[in-house]
């Protein structure tokens, strides 16, 4: 059979014409990591009841993750902006699969101390806090204002539905063979995953003004965050919405299913069925460009009480995979108009450390909650802490929609493309509103 001419058409695309280099690794490689990390969560608890330990041992753990984002976020947020943010990424993977490898051997081949879990657990939280918001800067960065919302979309769809595998075979593999060695299956998700994002195309990025150091990064990366009423209200709103929702997630979620419901492939299953309801949350925003982007999504941040009331009923495994469905659905409509406002509303050199102002006040409480689920549940009980959990989702949620800007901000038409067929970068601006 003779060759087809050099002239034939090319072979069509099998990713959209958007998808570039850059998305497409960061696709996967967030892929890779979240098959690891969601049964990764789940083992680290088991881990340590295994041990002997107590519901708040398993509070001190999780708050050991978290505390490090509180104190590194910022720092990771300026130099993200100002080296090339896929070398930060590399690194920071680097270090969450160093930490959970020794965490996986502690598990596997001893008596593992509670400080010892403490401590390798916070050295994976350190390179989280670097991770975040470079992560973040590269995905707004790699999309243009045309074509944001689906890609925000289909990025946490694939995101989070590698979660649902990830938590569903966490639980049965906890349950089968014990919680080491899903702790080593995450540290090898790590190292394939920071491999993939060492074939990042990225430098630093463009438009910063010659000189400055880390202060003067971080001093106008506040500047940018504190005069968006919108960014600081919602922000002030998820630092509470995060830690009690993490702190039901991370303590009584785990407890309630070792008391109530049989064991920890109940929970993962739950958990399975929330990464399900992102999945149909974001197919859903593939479809749907909402008008009012924060309106919408702040409204959607409402059914995220949803599972601290079934934990706190108990519902049986049924009607706790059903709330979290639900819950899973509604805070992907929040994550993708949330991720969309950003692009829109802030400079693409301004990304990381904005996301790390972010971070930093979404984060801010948990490592408390999640300390004092322990004692809490002491002194209130089980049952009227996780009702506290969704009435603190609930109250700052309703406040936040008093602010006008989260009402009226709206979707900005998309500006035309330039002479060269480029389109211009987002441009900081005033948020575009609409009246009343």
């Amino acid at each position: 059979m003779s060759s087809p001419p050099t002239d034939s058409p090319a072979a069509p695309r099998r990713l959209p014409s958007w998808a570039g280099r850059n998305y497409t690794l960061l696709t996967g490689a967030a892929v890779v990591t979240n098959l690891g990390s969601h049964g990764a969560l789940i083992a680290s608890a088991f881990a340590v009841m295994d041990a002997g330990g107590s519901g708040g041992d398993v509070g001190l753990v999780a708050a050991a993750r978290t505390l490090p984002l509180v104190l590194f976020l910022l720092v990771g947020g300026a130099l993200a902006d100002r080296l090339p943010r896929h070398r930060v990424m590399v690194a920071a993977n680097a270090l969450n699969c160093l930490s959970q490898a020794a965490f996986a051997v502690l598990v596997l081949t001893g008596d593992p101390q509670l400080w010892q879990m403490m401590l390798l657990t916070a050295l994976c939280g350190t390179g989280t806090a670097f991770f975040n918001p470079a992560a973040e800067g590269m995905l707004l960065s790699s999309v243009s204002g045309e074509h944001s919302n689906r890609a925000f979309a289909l990025f946490r769809m694939a995101m989070n539905g590698a979660g649902i595998g990830g938590a569903a075979l966490g639980g049965a593999l906890i349950a089968a063979i014990g919680p080491g060695w899903v702790l080593a299956v995450d540290a090898a998700a790590f190292a394939v995953a920071g491999a993939l994002r060492a074939f990042l195309d990225v430098g630093p990025a463009t438009g910063r003004a010659p000189g400055g150091g880390l202060l003067a990064d971080l001093r106008e990366g506040w500047v940018e965050f504190r005069t968006r009423s919108w960014l600081w209200s919602i922000v002030l709103q998820f630092s509470v919405v995060v830690a009690v929702v993490g702190a039901a997630e991370a303590v009584y979620g785990p407890l309630v299913a070792r008391d109530r419901l049989g064991g920890p492939a109940p929970w993962g299953l739950a958990l399975a069925f929330f990464g399900v309801g992102t999945i149909a949350g974001a197919v859903l925003m593939m479809l749907w460009k909402p008008r009012r982007l924060l309106l919408v999504g702040t409204l959607c941040v409402f059914p995220l009480a949803l599972p601290s009331a079934g934990l706190a009923v108990p519902l049986p495994t049924w009607g706790l995979c059903a709330v979290m469905f639900v819950s899973g659905t509604a805070v992907e409509v929040f994550g993708v108009n949330w991720m969309t406002t950003m692009h829109q509303e802030i400079p693409e050199e301004k990304f990381s450390r904005v996301a790390a102002y972010d971070w930093f006040g979404s984060v801010s409480m948990l490592p408390l909650a999640t300390a004092l689920a322990g004692p809490a549940e002491s002194v209130l009980g089980r049952t009227t802490a996780l009702w506290g959990c969704a009435a603190l989702v609930i109250v700052p949620t309703a406040l936040v929609l008093l602010v006008p800007e989260v009402r009226h901000i709206t979707r900005r038409p998309v500006p035309p493309k330039s002479p060269a067929g480029g389109t211009p970068a987002p441009a900081a601006a005033a948020p575009t509103v609409t009246p009343g």
